[in-house]
């Protein structure tokens, strides 16, 4: 009965994106190799939520973003290094307080409006500062900002009160496309609506069908991509149609059915059947903290150290992986990925000992009860976690990890509710003590994004988003703030391997994988390239059909 019930759902939504497509199915065209022409189908799994730069951290906003916006810089995502994009150079005084970028001439955005140093200087006000009225929020990639300065037409410069050595590469990142001067006075409300988004990328919103269907177009007077790329001047698409299909089978189904070109997250136990009917499959990097479950130490029961650091040792993230992973999700070895810079191998702190796991919660007075969960005064060692719904198997992952935890008397209940509950439970270290959470960027300073008390606050420490908190690391604070305000590069590295090393220390964090962005695409689709996060950038993108 269920079996069909699920069968009739697949079969209903592959005729609705079959309907979606037929609106839009291209025929093949008459160009050569490499030449321009055709519209990309890609199956996107969620819609977009707000397209407000700051917010491109959530995947699909900043996959659409990526198409429309443009950025101060470019960053390699094979080497790292900084290029240039809409800023030709640029200049950094001794103590990084002072940015100077030297702008491109004639970029407009696609209302016509220059995109000069005035546009450059409101952008990075909002995105620095914010603006209450408009529920606009500061940027997390951005730290210390005080101020812009229109020196000329053609060159902003950027104050900041405090040393702010990842600024540069903050311009490169989706959470700092350039946007008009027009979507700037928008609230946050109207930058859900993809037509309100005026930006200077390679593509424009066309129209949208919201939280179903958006239509973009190659806008053909581009002519300002990245300057050291291969591929100059207008897209090399026509178009881009972007379906939002929640369904995984139905994704993958319409792909392999010739029915869209790219998908979005292909599960690791899909990956094969992708691959054995000629379609390729990508594990984009995403640089930045790896797939990890972190504790709220103002919660009783993960407040002694001993008991994190049992649960530390009672996990397995190998099995995790073995069971439900597939290559594209190396082992982690620290909170921060392999591929980041400034990461320190800490594999020899994150063993696998049930020994010692049984040996510490002994230790710290937990004993086994009647049905084998530890108990202590009256009290049962029982966490409750929700999973991450934008996390690849974060149920599955949670399951497996409840089952290694049992082993050494620990209970880890997986918890129900509706987003509204989630997000308010998730303020309350009593009610969640312990969260699924990685965060992408790559920059050191992603460190301070995911764990710093005014930013998101995973640990939730005293003097953040929390409720009724009472924990707080001075010490780490303290070097996470070091890792956002030291210019000299070899410090800042050291600073952040310092970081890495109190969070498995005190076992705040337990490092499980590293989770890339998964995608799919046609054996014609070629030259798909991903930013240095792993999300899709189609500038380059041609249909070989």
């Amino acid at each position: 009965m269920l079996y069909s019930v699920a069968r009739r759902r697949i079969l209903k939504s592959m005729c609705a994106v079959g309907a979606l497509v037929a609106a839009t199915t291209f025929a093949v065209p008459s160009w050569a190799e490499g030449k321009p022409g055709g519209t990309l189908i890609y199956l996107e799994k969620q819609a977009h939520t707000s397209l407000y730069p700051p917010a491109a951290g959530f995947y699909p906003n900043g996959g659409l973003l990526n198409q429309i916006t443009d950025k101060l810089t470019y960053q390699n995502p094979q080497t790292l290094e900084i290029e240039p994009w809409i800023a030709e150079s640029w200049d950094v005084n001794a103590d990084a307080t002072e940015y100077t970028f030297h702008l491109r001439d004639g970029v407009t955005f696609s209302d016509g409006t220059p995109l000069d140093a005035a546009a450059v200087a409101a952008n990075y006000d909002a995105f620095g500062l914010g603006n209450k009225a408009l529920k606009q929020t500061v940027s997390e990639a951005i730290s210390n900002y005080e101020r812009s300065e229109v020196v000329d037409a053609k060159t902003v410069k950027f104050h900041f009160k405090a040393p702010a050595p990842g600024f540069l590469q903050a311009t490169a990142t989706p959470t700092s496309g350039l946007v008009a001067l027009s979507t700037l006075k928008l609230s946050s409300d109207e930058l859900g609506q993809a037509p309100n988004i005026i930006g200077s990328g390679p593509f424009v919103v066309a129209s949208e069908k919201l939280g179903t269907e958006i239509q973009l177009t190659a806008r053909t007077d581009y002519a300002w991509g990245p300057a050291k790329l291969k591929h100059q001047g207008r897209a090399n698409l026509d178009g881009i149609t972007i379906l939002t299909v929640p369904e995984d089978g139905v994704r993958i189904g319409a792909l392999i059915s010739g029915q869209g070109d790219f998908i979005r997250q292909v599960h690791a136990y899909d990956e094969a059947q992708v691959k054995a009917a000629g379609y390729t499959v990508y594990g984009a990097k995403t640089r930045g903290t790896t797939h990890a479950v972190a504790f709220r130490p103002s919660n009783p029961l993960v407040a002694d150290l001993k008991v994190r650091q049992a649960l530390l040792h009672a996990t397995n993230s190998q099995e995790i992986i073995d069971t439900l992973f597939s290559d594209n999700y190396p082992k982690a070895r620290s909170p921060l990925s392999s591929v980041s810079a400034g990461f320190v191998d800490l594999s020899s702190d994150l063993t696998f000992d049930a020994a010692r796991a049984n040996a510490l919660l002994d230790e710290a007075g937990w004993k086994p009860g009647a049905d084998g969960i530890r108990e202590k005064d009256g009290q049962r060692l029982s966490l409750g976690v929700y999973e991450s719904l934008n996390y690849a198997r974060s149920k599955e992952t949670l399951q497996l990890l409840a089952q290694q935890w049992k082993a050494v008397g620990v209970e880890l209940k997986l918890l129900a509710g509706e987003a509204g509950t989630r997000t308010k439970d998730d303020l309350d270290p009593l009610k969640t003590p312990l969260v699924p959470t990685k965060v992408e960027r790559a920059d050191p300073e992603v460190l301070k994004s995911q764990y710093y008390p005014t930013t998101r606050d995973q640990l939730r420490q005293k003097g953040g988003k929390g409720e009724g908190t009472t924990f707080v690391d001075a010490d780490l604070n303290d070097v996470l703030d070091k890792i956002a305000s030291e210019p000299d590069t070899s410090k800042r590295l050291e600073y952040t391997g310092a970081a890495q090393k109190r969070l498995i220390e005190q076992a705040y964090v337990i490092p499980l994988f590293e989770e890339p962005q998964s995608f799919a695409g046609a054996p014609y689709v070629k030259d798909v390239a991903f930013e240095a996060v792993g999300r899709p950038v189609f500038y380059s993108v041609w249909l070989d059909r």
